[in-house]
């Protein structure tokens, strides 16, 4: 399978495009490659839906963002998520018909191709569901449970409505109402039949459980799989888990925001990790191992090498968070060096400290001396 194209190489533009620039860019391929103009011609096909997919992406704020940082590889992958995932012309027109619709190619705005419109139920609204990970839940990646209110095809009517169905009188089963004028270009507009809600059907006897909606809301669970690496701010979007559309509509997508749990003892930083340990003043001093605690649970011991000062930072490889889809290695575990002066000395160790200080005290002095000195000078 032939890898992706960049989507700003695909438009034509450059990483800063504004939205104006995005929008120009794509009509413009849109009108060359419509399918209108190139009948049969399966490559035009193609370009026609990898300019949609790019134009989806980037002209989304959110989506653009997360493509810039992951390319092609962003959460849910082709699901919706790193590409528009669209199956059709009509969901094409359906989208981004506005763009181009007044150039009256056959169905005109979002009206898909000459004699190829049809009527149907609308599709369903998306929902949005907020997951809070623990640190180790991102490290390892999990499934969790959530519970959604949504809607769901009506099982009393079968998700149609009710009975005695029949083709809406007002807009011929097309449902909408088409309106053209004249001018330099052929002007092309469409709106939804008032009549039948733009389904081109109208149901005589609807359904009492449903009344006619076709649908019925309930409370479900189902299980959302996160993968490991994600971040504070980043999303999945499930495609066909939000709300059913009426009567038989596609239904809508679920979207996952990402939030994460704050740790009591870790920060994050990208992959990479930061924690702070208080290590005793003797053991900075003589030097040591040092027990870290790791994001797994377990945990590495550290080598404190004699004469380590406050405030150091060591560094363990590959200990912090893996990159989101696995692609490349983990990030690292940075320690931040603390030490706390004792104040609850004994008689024993306040002697041995005493010692210390005796021995150290010529050796103390001069340096004391000379730092004093150099601080003169600096103002002599």
């Amino acid at each position: 399978m032939a890898s992706k194209r960049d989507y700003y190489e695909v438009l034509g533009v450059n990483k800063d495009a504004n939205a104006e620039e995005l929008k120009r860019a794509y009509k413009k391929l849109a009108i060359k490659y419509h399918p209108d103009k190139n009948p049969g011609d399966k490559e035009a096909e193609e370009k026609f839906k990898e300019a949609a997919e790019a134009y989806d992406v980037l002209s989304d704020e959110k989506k653009r963002a997360q493509y810039n940082q992951f390319g092609h590889d962003m959460p849910g992958g082709g699901a919706g998520f790193g590409g528009a995932g669209f199956s059709s012309f009509e969901d094409i027109f359906s989208s981004f018909g506005d763009i181009f619709g007044g150039f009256g190619f056959g169905g005109g705005a979002g009206g898909g191709r000459k004699g190829s419109h049809r009527a149907g139920p609308p599709r369903g609204n998306d929902l949005q569901v907020r997951i809070t990970l623990s640190y180790k839940e991102i490290l390892e990646g999990v499934t969790k449970k959530i519970k959604i209110k949504r809607y769901v095809p009506c099982t009393e009517c079968n998700g149609k409505g009710g009975e005695n169905i029949i083709t809406c009188p007002n807009c011929n089963g097309t449902g909408t109402i088409r309106r053209v004028t004249q001018s330099f270009f052929q002007m092309v507009s469409e709106s939804p039949c008032p009549r039948c809600g733009g389904t081109g059907e109208i149901v005589e006897k609807p359904c009492r459980h449903c009344g006619g909606e076709g649908r019925v809301q309930e409370e479900e669970t189902i299980s959302v799989k996160i993968p490991a690496g994600i971040a504070e701010g980043q999303y999945l979007n499930l495609r066909g888990e939000g709300n059913s559309g009426p009567r038989g509509g596609a239904s809508g997508n679920l979207i996952v925001l990402i939030s994460e749990k704050k740790d009591n003892f870790y920060t994050r930083d990208g992959t990479d990790i930061h924690c702070e340990i208080n290590i005793p003043v003797h053991k900075l001093v003589l030097g040591g191992a040092q027990r870290v605690p790791t994001l797994d649970g377990g945990e590495v011991s550290v080598k404190i090498a004699a004469g380590t000062q406050p405030e150091s930072i060591l560094r363990l490889r590959e200990q912090g968070f893996p990159p989101l889809n696995s692609k490349g290695p983990r990030g690292n575990l940075f320690v931040h060096i603390k030490t706390e002066i004792p104040s609850d000395l004994n008689s024993q160790e306040k002697r041995l400290y005493q010692e210390l200080a005796d021995i150290r005290k010529d050796k103390e002095e001069r340096q004391e001396e000379t730092w004093i000195r150099k601080v003169k000078n600096l103002f002599s």
